[in-house]
């Protein structure tokens, strides 16, 4: 970027102060249903009580099969995981296979995108808000985040979570 200053001097400089919300999101197109936080951090900490959210919405008796992409937190041998969850590591830089990331397009797309967020809190309630808009839409989570290969070979969709 450029900037004009008088010669001699240097151009003042805005302070900019950025935050972030972390969304770790899973979504069953089978069902139709979702889980998902908004957390200030993603780390094995964040991944652990993603888990516990996904183990809440998975039926008693089913498996879950998470679908991740290769971040540490996914990776790291300090994840703790039950036996009710299965993970499948994609490969890297391969977020087409990961039908969660047209989750994430969607919501930015819909509900999320060209807005400026004054507080922390207010990121954080936008995407909550924009994540009950999508799960009060099962047929959209459905439609965006099935995917044909997941399917093949079954008579009736697995319990398959992407995250």
């Amino acid at each position: 970027m450029r900037q004009w200053a008088r010669p001699g001097t240097r151009p003042r400089q805005p302070a900019e102060r950025y935050e972030s919300a972390y969304p770790f999101g899973a979504i069953c197109p089978a069902r139709g249903i979702g889980a998902a936080l908004a957390l200030p951090f993603a780390d094995t900490q964040a991944m652990h009580l993603h888990r516990d959210e996904i183990a809440r919405t998975v039926r008693r008796g089913a498996q879950a099969v998470l679908l991740l992409d290769r971040a540490g937190w996914h990776t790291t041998g300090a994840l703790a995981v039950p036996e009710t969850i299965t993970l499948i590591l994609l490969p890297s830089r391969a977020p087409e296979l990961n039908p969660v990331e047209t989750i994430w397009q969607y919501l930015r797309q819909t509900w999320l995108s060209n807005r400026v967020f004054s507080t922390y809190e207010k990121i954080i309630d936008a995407a909550c808000d924009a994540w009950r808009r999508l799960t009060s839409e099962p047929d959209t989570i459905t439609s965006i985040g099935s995917r044909e290969w997941a399917l093949a070979g079954q008579r009736r969709g697995p319990l398959v979570l992407h995250v």
